[in-house]
């Protein structure tokens, strides 16, 4: 089976790239250099050359505040770059796989969002998605659509580094506490998202499983470093952001649980994604 990934350079994208290269898989994988989802005719040569049996998106323009100044840009990649990519994947009839994220909801929200929650938006990043995820599920029936959160992995951007950095220079950290959502490992998608290649198309919400606030995701790294800082609780209205994040982003895994997929609980993954990143780093 050939699956062809985008966005390789992301943290999701080696995540899949590895974990599915070590499969008797044929795979193929293209950063954004090497492979432009805007571009429409360097989408249509390689999906030609390669002839995949599956496509899985990873390729997205997730800087939530940039997003906003940058519409366009929010929009060609995460829009019409995907559309693109499900013209492509159509024509040749490979399975396509896209995936999205819990700012397509609002936030509002006191029980876990599920597939068949209506989405509403509040940012460019959020509504730049949705149209992603509108399009390609308009102009193909084989498309499957993988929501998640709080996405973190190696060799990336991500919270869990950022309070890795801060713990190292700061006494205290300043965290958000009334912002709730479901902190995900790559590693763990990934593992499901392996699953889910045998599955019906269709949404997905696919996240570690319970749920936290930032501040007490904060305190568990904290805490698993054996770090001497203190992490101080403050409500979003104290956090210097113009872009609104939601304030309940937990996603349901009913579906995939009804599925047969089961991700762990997110303190694990956890676990293991510190531990690794010691171990890479010879501490």
């Amino acid at each position: 089976m050939k699956i062809l990934i985008t966005g390789a350079g992301g943290q999701l994208g080696k995540e899949l790239t590895q974990l599915l290269t070590t499969k008797e898989y044929k795979v193929f994988s293209y950063d954004r250099n090497q492979l432009d989802i805007t571009n429409r005719t360097q989408v249509k040569e390689i999906f030609e050359r390669d002839r995949p049996d599956i496509v899985i998106n990873t390729a997205a323009f997730t800087k939530v505040d940039l997003c906003e100044k940058e519409l366009e840009k929010a929009y060609s990649v995460n829009a019409i770059g995907t559309y693109h990519l499900a013209c492509e994947a159509k024509k040749i009839k490979a399975r396509f796989f896209h995936i999205s994220t819990d700012y397509v909801f609002d936030g509002i929200n006191n029980k876990p969002y599920t597939e068949n929650d209506s989405t509403s938006p509040r940012t460019i990043y959020g509504k730049s998605k949705e149209l992603g995820e509108v399009l390609a599920l308009a102009i193909y029936q084989d498309t499957t659509i993988v929501r998640t959160s709080w996405l973190y992995g190696h060799e990336g951007y991500n919270f869990v580094n950022t309070i890795k950095q801060l713990a190292r220079c700061k006494k205290e950290i300043r965290v958000v506490s009334d912002q709730y959502g479901c902190p995900t490992y790559t590693k763990d998608i990934g593992i499901a998202l392996e699953q889910l290649l045998m599955k019906p198309s269709g949404i997905y919400h696919v996240s570690n499983h319970g749920s936290c606030s930032w501040f007490e995701f904060a305190n568990e790294i904290v805490s698993f470093l054996n770090a001497k800082v203190t992490v101080i609780p403050i409500p979003s209205k104290e956090y210097a952001s113009k872009t609104p994040r939601p304030m309940y982003s937990v996603l349901s895994s009913e579906k995939i649980n009804s599925n047969g997929i089961f991700l762990r609980e997110w303190k694990e993954g956890l676990y293991e994604y510190l531990t690794k990143e010691a171990d890479n780093s010879g501490h």
